[in-house]
């Protein structure tokens, strides 16, 4: 048909020179016929018999536009539109398009070419022989095309370059190095280019280009590429900053077995020092940053700094276990270092000639420059101290039985050589101190993927942990109180570090890494903390080895004095961010209707209570409307009450965590916040309440685990965790964290027996202020405004109260010390409803609760008398005209703002007459007249005002 109609224009055209072809309509059909399909097709539905068709059409100048713009849409739906058009033979039309100049194609033409890459990287090997690389080379460096656009360009060039030799000496010749530092110098905070996305695919393409290949990594360090890189690691996206120690980490060369010989090369070998040097301080700035996905990049970067200078790290390491006296042991972690003799040391601490490193772990000791009992390949002498016979097993703490941890397998090969031929020149020991400090950090992580890392970076200089199992070692017995007889006199009576013995009993394995989409949207009615999917966690424990974040270590000893960088853990922060374009990037999302209008159902809601609460008449708060038996064998310590649904979340001292429906009367879900030894809860409370709301945890030494689905049984997957305290005072072995939450800003504010409070933005999962105390004393209790961002209260150990505002320079907006009758500790503090931002009460241990305003501070206006030397919990309501307070003689006592009682609250023994414990915590429903009680008898009450009906 279509022929015909051409032909039957011919004796016209000869007649008239000047007559104008008509082409055949067949072309334009095919392609509307395709967009249709586009519009209501879909992967569940019958292919379109158009796309052959589109790939002809790809040949005619004239519909060639049209066309790839309709391919890009048909390749969005997914792989499996991708893997259909290869099948058809799309490869080799779009690879010779790649020849043309045409400029309005370029885009469209990257954007495929991102599709097709994200699911067959094959593709690089045909793109590097006919030289397109240079093409997306030219558009990386092209200022018209949009930030997203080159960093889909920068995407193709990483994936060209992955693993593929030949990709990455091609891309060097062609000077993609200097392109990529040039685009990241340009960059600046205002710059439309500073596209989050763009600057991760930067990052993740150089990182790429001299992945394992010294002559790029030579070439970046000469263009001074860290320097340039290393400003991104305050960047406020975590994808920016792990990207960026991507970058840095793979510029470290992990070094060869060949021997090197030559002045030239040794010239080299001392700028490569110096420049190592200085990535590996950058490093170490961001080793404790709010992101596990940077500090598992850390991780796998320090471990190939670890491979690299293998025998200068086990020294240190090695003296840094150096035997001391037992008051000092007793507050170290439970590694050993594996000895020539197969022995296991107890761990000190190492001041390399005098030079002070902070330590958060312990002291450190001076140990003389001759006196490091390392032999020359970096193995610990036999004649050493450290090197006892047998196998140091944990402390007369641990259980009647214990063994060395699976790392012993990795250590046989470490310690015969495996890890210890590196010929590297040394670095100052300082640095290779603080490395070894940050690989402790590492090693106690509170995120298990990032503390499972950590383990792997010791091992790999030869730091095992001493784990205890279920089951006794052949020829080996030791039982609560004994230490081992194969141990050397120095250590009996040993005691184990909890903060360090971290997995004890053989049931807990890490957990499985899963993983999130990249960039994941953040649209504006989202208040506070986005939804941290940086990493997430099956909550069960696993029965298979490790796998997920990095790769397995090792899976079987290798055969000794081989060297193989397969013992390296593996990043995953390319793999990871490389889904982001597997994923339709051209339709919305489509649940994004379905969250906004049950957040406007939400906020509707809560503004009807808050009315309700702010005009409500109080009576008397004695209506017990729920009880609740928690059966937590160390009592309630905190609580807390779900704004939406009417479920309250209970946990213990030791930190497990039951979930409970008090309408139905119901146990929703029961699980551990974590299974390490050191246990201790703080606070919970509720991030993005509007939304499917997330659960923060804060345990008393610090650590933040913040978690999803926790009420659904068995469901629950950690979301992210971090250290929110970072050292303590001298002399202090309990932190006794202090945290709270601000919506509004979306801070996390944290502080305890430290010299400053910490201000955690938990959108950018980063460490934003650091305020200092004015005062010796620590802050014993810490609430912030729910009404004015950035603002927030500390009461303090010797009676002081303090009001602070994050968005002032000073940050102190006064302070006043109304609790003088005697010298207590304030326990309970918080906001007084209303609007009014400096209107705050205050509850000491001595009882006495003070209404403060803080603008006045000289005076308190109202002081209680609560309770007599026993007050144990404070609780303000967010908008009510209410205040309850708990005593350690079991009641409770509500007031009013004017001081007035509405109530006492009594617990009876039961019949049993069984003692019942003190009021350990008091929480409000945030938006309705309901009071949670939890007690040391592990009872929770809720009670509600006398004129609502009991439900």
């Amino acid at each position: 048909m279509a022929a015909e109609i051409c032909i039957s224009q011919l004796p016209t055209l000869v007649d008239d020179p000047n007559a104008e072809f008509q082409p055949s309509p067949f072309f334009t059909e095919q392609l509307t016929a395709f967009e249709v399909w586009l519009d209501h097709g879909s992967e569940r539905k019958k292919p379109p018999e158009q796309l052959p068709i589109v790939l002809q059409v790809l040949l005619s100048q004239l519909h060639r536009f049209r066309a790839l713009v309709l391919l890009g849409r048909f390749l969005d739906m997914g792989p499996w539109a991708v893997d259909l058009a290869l099948s058809v033979g799309i490869f080799p039309y779009v690879l010779k398009l790649l020849q043309t100049t045409t400029p309005e194609l370029q885009q469209i033409l990257v954007f495929i070419w991102t599709k097709i890459l994200a699911l067959d990287k094959s593709c690089q090997v045909d793109l590097v022989k006919d030289g397109g690389h240079t093409y997306f080379i030219r558009f990386l460096d092209s200022i018209d095309a949009y930030p997203e656009q080159r960093a889909m360009a920068a995407f193709v060039l990483a994936v060209i370059v992955d693993g593929h030799r030949r990709g990455q000496e091609t891309c060097i010749e062609a000077g993609l190095i200097h392109v990529c530092l040039k685009h990241l110098q340009c960059s600046s905070p205002n710059d439309a280019q500073t596209e989050p996305l763009f600057l991760q695919w930067i990052c993740l393409c150089l990182g790429k280009l001299w992945e394992d290949f010294s002559e790029a990594q030579l070439i970046g360090l000469q263009a001074d590429a860290p320097a340039i890189i290393s400003p991104l690691l305050l960047e406020p996206q975590p994808e920016v900053r792990a990207a960026a120690v991507f970058a840095l980490g793979t510029a470290l060369d992990v070094g060869s077995d060949t021997s090197r010989d030559g002045q030239g090369e040794e010239d080299d070998d001392d700028e490569k020092v110096k420049a190592e040097a200085g990535i590996v301080k950058n490093l170490l700035n961001v080793v404790s940053d709010g992101s596990p996905l940077v500090r598992a990049e850390v991780a796998v970067a320090l471990s190939r700094f670890a491979f690299g200078h293998n025998k200068h790290l086990k020294s240190v390491a090695a003296a840094y276990w150096k035997p001391q006296s037992s008051s000092v042991l007793t507050s170290l972690p439970s590694f050993a270092v594996k000895g020539s003799s197969s022995g296991y040391t107890t761990p000190t601490h190492y001041m390399p000639h005098g030079s002070i490193v902070p330590s958060p772990i312990a002291p450190l000791l001076r140990v003389g420059h001759d006196s490091q009992p390392v032999s020359r390949d970096g193995r610990v002498s036999s004649s050493s101290p450290l090197a006892t016979p047998g196998i140091m097993h944990g402390s007369p703490l641990s259980d009647d039985s214990s063994q060395h941890s699976d790392y012993g397998a990795l250590n046989d090969c470490v310690t015969n050589g495996v890890l210890s031929y590196s010929r590297r020149k040394p670095l100052d020991n300082a640095l290779y101190s603080q490395c070894v400090l940050a690989m402790f950090n590492l090693a106690k992580d509170p995120s298990p993927r990032v503390e499972s890392l950590g383990r792997r970076v010791l091992a790999i200089i030869g730091i095992e942990q001493v784990v205890a199992k279920s089951f006794k070692p052949a020829g080996v017995s030791i039982r609560p109180g004994e230490p081992s007889t194969s141990a050397s006199a120095s250590l009996a009576g040993l005691a184990r570090s909890s903060s360090w013995f971290e997995l004890t009993g053989g049931a807990h394995l890490p957990l499985a890494f899963r993983t999130p989409p990249v960039s994941p949207p953040r649209p504006s009615y989202m208040t506070g903390m986005r939804r941290v999917c940086s990493l997430e966690f099956r909550p069960h424990l696993m029965s298979s080895p490790d796998s997920g974040l990095a790769d397995p270590l090792l899976a079987s000893p290798g055969p000794s004095g081989v060297s193989d960088r397969s013992f390296l853990p593996q990043s995953m922060i390319y793999n990871w961010s490389c889904g982001h374009f597997s994923k339709p990037l051209l339709t919305a999302m489509d649940d994004t209707e379905d969250i906004i209008a049950r957040r406007e159902e939400r906020e509707k809601l809560a503004l009807d209570h808050i009315v309700k609460c702010q005009h409500s008449s109080l009576s008397k708060m004695q209506n017990q409307i729920a009880s609740w038996d928690t059966k937590f064998e160390t009592g309630t310590k905190t609580a807390l009450l779900q704004p939406f649904s009417p479920v309250v979340i209970a946990s213990d001292e030791n930190e497990r965590i039951r979930v409970w429906n008090y309408e139905e009367a119901t146990l929703l879900n029961s699980f551990n916040n974590h299974d390490y030894p050191d246990k201790g809860v703080s606070k919970l409370c509720l991030v993005n309440e509007f939304e499917e709301n997330l659960l923060l945890v804060a345990s008393n030494d610090g650590n933040i685990r913040i978690w999803k689905d926790y009420s659904s049984k068995g469901k629950q997957k950690l979301v992210t965790a971090f250290a929110s305290i970072q050292g303590h005072r001298p002399g202090v072995r309990s932190v006794n964290a202090v945290v709270d939450w601000q919506q509004q800003s979306g801070y996390l504010f944290s502080s305890g027996e430290i010299s400053s409070i910490m201000a955690w933005d938990l959108d950018k999962e980063q460490l934003v202020s650091t305020i200092p105390l004015a005062s010796d004393s620590s802050i014993s209790a810490l609430a912030v405004s729910q009404v004015h961002g950035g603002q927030f209260a500390a009461g303090f150990v010797d009676g002081y109260v303090r009001l602070y505002d994050i968005r002032t320079p000073e940050m102190v907006v006064s302070a006043t010390r109304p609790h003088t009758q005697r010298v207590e500790r304030v326990v309970g503090i918080g906001f007084q409803p209303g609007l009014e931002p400096a209107k705050i009460v205050s509850a000491s241990q001595a009882g006495n609760i003070q209404f403060l305003d803080m603008r006045c501070a000289k005076d308190k206006y109202l002081t209680i008398d609560a309770h007599r030397g026993s007050l144990t919990a404070l609780a303000v309501h967010r908008h009510a005209p209410i205040i309850a307070s708990g005593s350690a003689k079991q009641l409770i006592k509500v007031f009013n703002l004017e001081g007035d009682p509405l109530g006492t609250i009594r617990y009876y023994p039961t019949f049993m007459a069984q003692k019942i414990g003190s009021v350990s915590c008091l929480t409000f429903h945030p938006y309705q007249v309901l009071l949670a009680a939890g007690a040391a008898d592990a009872c929770v009450s809720i009670y509600a005002d006398e004129i609502l009906p009991p439900r």
